[in-house]
């Protein structure tokens, strides 16, 4: 099975508490701390694998950006950390449909909601 060397999904909405406890749970990270304007941090660990966090509050449309910089996270893919989140987090969560490659539409992504419903959107750059 593929893991991609980083995956990041965006969140509609992000209630820090939940947001930290469910990376505590999975990743046994600290809470996020700020990092800079609309930019949190924290370190987490996966089968002695260290796993960077970035959160970046309104990255594109309102979404929060969630980035994690490693291949060694508990999700091999951008639509599996997706999955766990909608769920886990109770919000709709957006991704990039696979592994980004040169000639891909860079404005389709999977759209998943809490009740497990996805679709693939056209969510096109607003430049924001």
């Amino acid at each position: 099975m593929e893991r991609y060397p980083d995956i990041e999904i965006y969140l509609a909405r992000v209630e820090p508490d939940a947001l930290n406890a469910w990376l505590g749970e999975t990743l046994d990270a600290a809470p996020l701390k700020p990092a800079g304007k609309h930019r949190w941090r924290t370190q987490g660990r996966h089968d002695g694998a260290e796993i960077p966090v970035l959160l970046v509050e309104k990255a594109a449309d309102g979404f929060a950006s969630l980035w994690l910089d490693s291949a060694e996270s508990p999700w091999p893919t951008d639509s599996d950390l997706a999955r766990a989140a909608a769920a886990r987090l109770g919000c709709e969560v957006r991704c990039s449909l696979g592994g980004w490659q040169p000639g891909d539409d860079p404005d389709r992504f999977l759209q998943v909601l809490p009740d497990g419903l996805e679709a693939t959107i056209d969510w096109p750059d607003s430049g924001q």
